[in-house]
């Protein structure tokens, strides 16, 4: 695998420089998405805030970067995020387009996602989960401001990080708009971005195994009562659906996967012994974006391709085509097809030669 500088890692969905058990975590992340929205399982997040953990791993790759000149750094991010977006969003916007979609000026979010990108309810379900990107683009705008903020007081900042989200839960609700949305998402993760300060900076390494440890339960408690007791407000205790409890449990689950690479030195370096596990952590880590856009297309296009197995006796038969296992496995066949056919666009982004696969 080819060498990477240290403006190698974006999105949050790409890699760090060969760290397997970051590396592993991103990959694991992508994974649950995909189940996430196979399944719609409320507990997944529970199980593993995929969000959160990636929000975390872009901020100690931000920190990492930041060594570099702002501006600089800055303007990577967009070189590689953009084209991968823009190629995949061409596809998306012409769809919508037969679809009788009449765009207006909010196109430009099109071009520049600093706002959810428009559409019509015929291509949602592909750009809903768009609102990801939204968030990392300003996360990396605002980067070289809250890490010199950071840096000021470091423990403090991190544990302030939380305020804002209560602000906007209990104080001031923010309008259902564009930018109460983007507000939203940015509460609810700015402990998650800036804990990868703390990671990159060395500030977790330093804290106590029990205050962490015990802080990061109670977190992780109070996101999980609040999400299990305010179900009657979204019909679920699905973690996306409620930001306050989203931001408690993602902020102490993040933290204790952090703080086990910053004190403990956990790491998966042995990953390297089972070449074909680690080929395929390479390889999601490599073409993160792609993935993570792709693949609603995918879960889109499996529904259709699936109906299509009906017609074949033998596959009728032998096939469990209505299971969401079976989808979920075309859904990956198809995620597999959009690796190949669109992931050269992330090395074209990354200033590299385009292959088939990394």
């Amino acid at each position: 695998m080819p060498r990477r500088g240290a403006d190698e890692g974006e999105v949050g969905l790409q890699h760090p420089p060969r760290d397997r058990y970051f590396d592993t975590l991103r990959a694991v992340a992508l994974v649950r998405v995909v189940a996430y929205h196979t399944f719609g399982w409320a507990w997944a997040g529970m199980v593993f805030p995929s969000m959160g953990i990636m929000f975390g791993l872009a901020g100690t790759l931000m920190a990492k970067s930041l060594e570099r000149p702002a501006l600089k750094v800055v303007k990577s991010r967009l070189r590689r995020l953009l084209p991968p977006f823009w190629f995949w969003g061409v596809f998306v916007v012409l769809a919508m387009l037969v679809h009788d979609w009449m765009p207006g000026w909010q196109i430009v979010f099109w071009v520049v996602p600093l706002g959810d990108p428009p559409g019509n309810a015929w291509g949602e379900q592909a750009w809903e989960i768009l609102w990801y990107l939204r968030t990392y683009l300003w996360f990396v705008l605002l980067s070289p401001v809250l890490l010199k903020v950071f840096r000021l007081a470091p423990v403090a900042v991190l544990l302030s990080a939380l305020a804002p989200i209560l602000v906007l839960h209990f104080l001031w609700e923010p309008p259902d708009d564009r930018f109460g949305n983007a507000l939203t998402d940015l509460a609810t993760f700015l402990f998650c971005w800036v804990l990868g300060f703390a990671h990159r900076d060395g500030v977790l390494r330093r804290l106590r195994p029990l205050a962490v440890i015990v802080l990061s339960l109670a977190a992780i408690g109070f996101g999980g009562w609040y999400a299990l007791t305010h179900q009657g407000e979204t019909g679920s205790y699905d973690l996306d659906d409620i930001p306050l409890a989203q931001a408690f449990w993602s902020a102490g689950y993040v933290t204790l996967l952090m703080y086990a690479k910053s004190y403990f030195g956990v790491d998966l370096a042995g990953l390297a012994r089972h070449r074909r596990l680690d080929r395929v952590v390479t390889v999601f880590n490599a073409r993160a974006v792609t993935i993570y856009l792709w693949h609603e297309i995918a879960l889109i296009l499996a529904v259709p391709l699936i109906d299509r197995f009906w017609d074949i006796p033998a596959f009728e038969k032998w096939l469990p085509l209505e299971s969401q296992w079976f989808m979920f496995g075309v859904g990956w066949a198809l995620i597999v097809v959009f690796v190949l056919l669109c992931g050269w666009v992330e090395d074209v982004a990354g200033k590299k030669r385009p292959r088939l696969l990394p």
